[in-house]
């Protein structure tokens, strides 16, 4: 197949890399172009199979020789930006958040010959406009472990948060809410790992200043952008409670997805994709308390042709109760979270695929 796709160690990076092992594991043969010509192994580059590393390469260097144009297309993007094709017959996979596809984003899912979402949300908003497409979930990333190390006092309960720093996300509502139940005692701890390509570290440091009014915390912890999934996989054995799932709109939520798998308990809000894969017996469920615009200025501006709807958003008590709730489940491996891995394997979305390439 030709194969186009972004290898970096974002979380579309993250998707493609993983895709990526499981053709090669099955014998595809293929012409890879990495988007943007960035071919960023940098992210698991302790862990890779070095024979895995070598497919990458020979198939991008070869990419052009190799290139066939009757061969099924993949492509992995946004659908801004998909309207480039390499090949005749194209299948798009891409991930979709909010709640009204715009004219441009139709007329994109429709110009390709197929167009697979990772969310059924995302699927059933785009047929609602005559698309031909479907959904396939992602899965867990094999790379990620128990480690068994300490990390701090067993008797502290360690909270989490990492992703994009995005109002989508909920971000700052999250971190302020945190910091006013639970703000300087010592019994609790919250990690945030947070960043965001449009703000430069200067101008982050200043909203967390605003976001903590100044004031000191002995119990949070600012960390740095994590470059390897290596360091992810620290930051997620090392937490017992995730706050990432309170996005409220996601393609998929890999954070909050991975913490699950790894048996952590997840507070995560019962909209969007986190449907295919939370439920009660594994996530800590809080139902939305309606949608606000997604409007922030800088990934979502109003009146563009992308990007376009609503976010759902949540009640602070009851998401105050939510994180009573996970606290007294401290010392609980979350089983039940742990069965996802098994639900959800990158080898079943490389062989679902592979059908739909087939097929078209």
């Amino acid at each position: 197949m030709n194969l186009e796709a972004p290898i970096n160690s974002l979380s579309f990076g993250n998707v493609t890399y993983n895709i990526l092992r499981q053709f090669w594991r099955k014998g595809v043969n293929l012409s890879l172009f990495p988007i943007g010509g960035n071919l960023d192994i940098t992210a698991y580059k302790d862990t890779i199979d070095l024979e895995f590393g070598k497919w990458i390469s020979e198939s991008a260097n070869n990419a052009n020789i190799n290139l066939d144009p009757d061969a099924p297309a993949f492509k992995l993007w946004h659908l801004n930006g998909s309207q480039s094709r390499i090949g005749k017959k194209q299948l798009l996979y891409t991930f979709y958040e909010l709640d009204e596809p715009t004219e441009s984003e139709v007329n994109l899912a429709k110009f390709q010959t197929k167009t697979i979402f990772s969310s059924k949300y995302a699927s059933d908003q785009f047929k609602k406009f005559g698309v031909d497409c479907d959904h396939i979930p992602i899965g867990f990333d094999e790379d990620f472990h128990k480690t068994d190390k300490k990390y701090l006092d067993p008797e502290i309960i360690h909270f989490g948060l990492m992703g994009k720093f995005e109002k989508r996300k909920h971000t700052e509502r999250i971190i302020k809410l945190w910091l006013s139940k639970y703000g300087n005692n010592r019994k609790y701890q919250l990690s945030i790992c947070v960043t965001n390509p449009f703000i430069n570290n200067e101008e982050m440091n200043n909203i967390l200043s605003n976001i903590f009014q100044g004031k000191g915390y002995c119990n949070v912890n600012v960390l740095p952008y994590l470059k390897t999934n290596s360091e992810v996989n620290d930051f997620l054995n090392a937490i017992d409670i995730d706050l990432t799932g309170l996005s409220g709109a996601e393609g998929w939520n890999l954070p909050a997805f991975n913490a699950t798998c790894l048996g952590k308990w997840s507070l995560v809000l019962n909209e969007t994709s986190h449907k295919d894969w939370a439920n009660e017996d594994n996530s800590i469920l809080i139902n939305s308390s309606g949608k606000e615009p997604c409007y922030d200025g800088h990934f979502f501006t109003q009146g563009s042709a992308y990007n376009q709807g609503n976010i759902y958003t949540w009640n602070s008590d009851i998401v105050s109760q939510a994180m009573d709730k996970a606290v007294s489940k401290k010392g609980q491996i979350n089983t039940a979270g742990e069965s996802l891995k098994d639900k959800f394997s990158y080898e079943k979305t490389a062989t679902r695929l592979l059908t739909e390439l087939e097929a078209i």
